[in-house]
């Protein structure tokens, strides 16, 4: 196998500005989730921040997730849909750094965008412009590529746009084709509202592993226990990760309930936080730790992201560190 994992997601360079909660109402801004705009609402947004810094960094929720199993050593690839302006080489150049094979070329018109709003409680509001990648098509996913690899991990938010979502299910199915395991996350619980149908299909079929945060596992199943929801997900789905926040997460695996300890941090910005517990626990489950270490790996290194401003870690983990970490 060339690749531990081969991830397909949106390519989004996310800037990331400091407001409080009576911003996000005077604003009309609901708190906590990815909302879908335009480039000229974002505009709007920063102007009325424009005494405040911003900070820049290339993202996509399974790209972060993507940079953080590459930061940890291991070997990724991913498929995306990025502009020739330049936000969009800007992101190709840092994922290239980082030695992740792209499954892109640029294109004409701009690179997806996110407005990350974050309160003083560490909490993130998305306003999102997709910008090109909400052309990420069925042809953009190469079958050589995906049968190199050990997981394919899909992004929720591919499956809010009709062309995006068809790339999802045809790396989907190439990768059942080529005996390649399957990850999906959530990503966010509006999507539950208008995916509901879909993600219960997936779940009960081609997913060998499912990422999901309380409230999605909530709104997923109508269960208010997240050891009932997990078990609930559990039985149509051989693995499942459910977040927890500060309180740590639990993981379904043959019917065993692993329980994983938060990791005490001081929250500055959530951004990411769910990103990077994957990427520890599919690092982990591609290069021979146990599904509880893999928690545990993925619980150290979301705790190093919500202490920090930005979804990358502050460094590179090294094999030593990561074995260190598990100790």
């Amino acid at each position: 196998m060339n690749y531990d994992v081969f991830g397909v997601g949106n390519a989004i360079m996310d800037l990331q500005v400091r407001c409080d909660d009576a911003f996000l109402k005077a604003m009309g801004i609901e708190k906590g989730v990815m909302t879908l705009t335009d480039a000229t609402r974002q505009q709007l947004i920063l102007d009325a921040l424009s005494e405040h810094d911003i900070n820049f960094c290339s993202g996509g929720s399974a790209a972060n997730t993507i940079v953080g199993i590459a930061e940890m050593g291991g070997k990724t690839a991913y498929a995306c849909k990025t502009g020739s302006d330049q936000f969009g080489q800007q992101y190709l150049d840092e994922m290239k750094q980082l030695g992740i094979t792209l499954e892109t070329n640029p294109n004409s018109g701009q690179t997806g965008t996110c407005v990350v709003l974050i309160t003083p409680d560490a909490q993130r509001s998305m306003l999102t412009s997709l910008g090109v990648s909400a052309a990420l098509a069925t042809d953009d996913i190469t079958e050589s590529e995906i049968s190199q690899a050990q997981y394919v991990y899909i992004e929720g938010y591919l499956f809010a746009g009709e062309s995006t979502k068809a790339a999802a299910l045809h790396a989907i199915a190439l990768a059942k084709k080529n005996g390649v395991k399957v990850a999906l996350t959530i990503s966010d619980p509006f999507l539950i509202d208008i995916c509901r149908d879909q993600f219960k299909q997936l779940i009960e079929g081609p997913v060998d592993l499912l990422f999901c945060n309380e409230d999605e596992a909530k709104a997923l199943t109508g269960l208010d226990d997240p050891i009932a929801c997990a078990q609930a997900i559990h039985k149509h789905c051989e693995n499942v990760a459910l977040t927890l926040g500060e309180n740590g997460s639990i993981i379904m695996h043959e019917g065993e309930v692993f329980p994983i300890e938060g990791v005490e941090t001081t929250a500055l910005d959530s951004t990411g936080a769910g990103d990077m517990y994957a990427a520890g626990v599919l690092y982990g489950i591609t290069n021979g730790l146990s599904w509880k270490q893999a928690g545990h790996l993925g619980s150290h290194a979301a705790a190093r992201i919500v202490s920090q401003l930005g979804a990358r870690l502050p460094a590179p983990l090294s094999a030593a560190e990561i074995s260190a970490l598990l100790s």
